[in-house]
């Protein structure tokens, strides 16, 4: 269905969300419609950021908000859902608008295979009301559910939308671009010429798909990388929680500005534990890239100074090829848990693939090659 048209229907004037390539459609629609705005549109670190700040806006106004995911940010909004909006606590009303990747009998990457298969049974065991928008869902079928809903919004419930692959037509689409410079597979083939044979945990994502392509270019094995292709925001703690069994090796963490944002706590964990065989490198674009270019609030925020706040011994925040092989040598040497922020541009290769090995190949490859080093 046409998605102005849903949001029509729906008669809501504030959304929050997290982006998603399923709900592009929805997503370049607001963006077009309201931009990024306090009154009607913010873009939230996570969904269970979301979450509250739809209850914050429910308690202030009495209106219902909506709030839009991929389904594997579910995981993240059971905690505020089951305890902040049920109406066994605050009955507070939500709608859901929620991307359904990994649908059954539909092929998908293999991180979103059980996230789809649990998609609705997840919906029901929190209590949310769902309803499946698909090709041939007609506008009188939302219309209908739509007023079905709305007793159950009126008693403090949450109902979901969950959207199929290609449900939903947008004849618009939202314009994204930053001033850098320097593009991620390029930075991401500066950080390989470093690293060496040093182990890389590289985030969900484009850049794992290009570190996955540099490799193969570069005639190189891929046992070194750990491509952390799900757990969106969680590719840092996995760097720790390798760094900290691997204290005679360097371990080089790529990350992403939306990554580090949706689950920002977790450098302050690693500045506690300081591990000085550690570099932690944030590729800001100040973007969702891989589900459409949405902005983050990353271009808002000092991630330097966040990370030596965090107890990081150096951070420093680099524009330019120069500048970052200056900071990617001095690294690898360095014994201090390392910070750097690199600062690129918008885009990536219109034919750039994903990898030819499985996750559990990747796993695998990994481990033992964690096994040779001390």
């Amino acid at each position: 269905m046409n998605v102005e048209k849903l949001i029509e229907f729906l008669g809501i004037d504030f959304y929050t969300g997290v982006p998603d390539s399923q709900l592009k459609q929805l997503c370049d629609c607001l963006y077009n419609k309201y931009g990024i705005d306090e009154n009607h549109h913010i873009v939230a670190a996570n969904e269970g950021n979301c979450v509250a700040l739809a209850a914050g806006y429910h308690l202030s106004t009495g209106k219902i908000p909506a709030v839009y995911l991929q389904n594997s940010g579910e995981g993240n909004i059971i905690n505020p859902v089951a305890s902040l909006l049920n109406d066994k606590v605050y009955a507070i009303p939500c709608v859901f608008i929620v991307g359904w990747r990994g649908e059954p009998e539909v092929h998908d990457e293999p991180q979103h295979i059980y996230q789809g298969e649990v998609t609705l049974k997840l919906l029901e065991d929190m209590d949310i009301t769902a309803f499946v928008i698909d090709k041939t869902t007609t506008d009188n079928e939302v219309k209908n559910k739509i007023k079905e809903f709305k007793p159950l919004l009126a008693n403090g419930k949450q109902v979901a939308f969950v959207v199929r692959r290609g449900a939903l037509e947008y004849n618009g689409q939202a314009q994204f671009h930053n001033d850098n410079e320097m593009l991620r597979e390029e930075i991401l083939g500066h950080i390989v010429a470093v690293s060496g044979d040093d182990p890389i945990i590289s985030t969900t994502g484009k850049a794992s798909r290009e570190l996955f392509e540099i490799r193969e270019a570069n005639h190189q094995g891929h046992q070194y990388d750990f491509l952390t292709v799900g757990s969106m925001g969680h590719c840092s703690s996995i760097a720790l929680g390798v760094a900290l069994n691997k204290k005679n090796t360097k371990i080089w963490c790529v990350d992403g500005d939306g990554a580090a944002l949706m689950h920002l706590g977790a450098m302050a964990v690693l500045g506690a534990y300081h591990p000085s065989n550690l570099v932690h490198i944030v590729i800001n674009n100040g973007a969702h890239e891989t589900v459409g270019g949405m902005p983050t609030v990353a271009n808002k925020i000092d991630f330097v100074e966040i990370a030596k706040a965090c107890g990081y011994g150096y951070a420093v925040s680099v524009d330019n090829f120069k500048l970052l092989d200056k900071e990617l040598k001095k690294a690898k040497l360095s014994e201090k848990l390392t910070f750097i922020e690199v600062k690129a541009s918008l885009g990536a290769r219109h034919d750039l693939g994903r990898p030819t090995t499985t996750a559990l190949q990747n796993k695998i490859s990994f481990m033992n090659y964690l096994t040779l080093l001390k």
